[in-house]
């Protein structure tokens, strides 16, 4: 039976947001992201990191480098009680500033990686929410299907997200904010 799903973007929403983090000491998981996706997990949702990495793409560091970076998340993770039901990346680098143009179908605002993850673990795409700190991520999951997007205030300026937004997408200061929102509403 299908699940519902947190898809989660990386940078700004888990870790904190650094410029094309390629080692993995430069992990930091933000403020109250464990408890936070224990709290999902424990709700019944999946939580399934979305990411675009255009780092590869721009020859800033290897598919290695970056395989290292998302172990020292997880080990992070792990050592709070916490595992990931999926963790995907894009390694496309955009040739566009645009954030709302589908350029490839796995780098959002394309659904491509929640597609794949719907497919493999089963996710019922309707009753999953995006969470993430630009456009490219609230757009991701609208074009995906799913439920709503939370825009969070913890990673980028959300100022230019704004118009983005749709009437099932909220904004809110951070993860905890947005898992509270998703488990209780307004």
């Amino acid at each position: 039976m299908p699940r519902p799903a947190v898809f989660l973007d990386r940078d700004g929403t888990l870790i904190e947001e650094r410029n094309h983090i390629s080692r993995p000491e430069q992990v930091a998981l933000l403020p109250g992201t464990a408890p936070t996706l224990s709290l999902l997990r424990q709700a019944g949702f999946l939580c399934v990191v979305v990411t675009n990495q255009s780092g590869i793409g721009r020859g800033l560091f290897s598919e290695v480098e970056l395989r290292a970076v998302h172990e020292e998340m997880c080990r992070q993770l792990q050592g709070a009680g916490v595992v990931l039901d999926g963790l995907y990346h894009c390694p496309i680098a955009p040739k566009i500033k645009d954030k709302s143009v589908i350029e490839h179908p796995d780098r959002k605002p394309g659904p491509g990686m929640l597609l794949r993850a719907a497919r493999e673990l089963d996710i019922d795409l309707a009753e999953s929410w995006i969470v993430g700190d630009t456009a490219s991520d609230i757009l991701a999951g609208r074009n995906a299907g799913c439920r709503g997007g939370i825009l969070l205030r913890s990673g980028h300026d959300v100022l230019a997200s704004l118009a983005y937004l749709g009437d099932r997408d909220v904004v809110v200061d951070d993860l905890p904010a947005a898992a509270r929102w998703i488990l209780h509403g307004p």
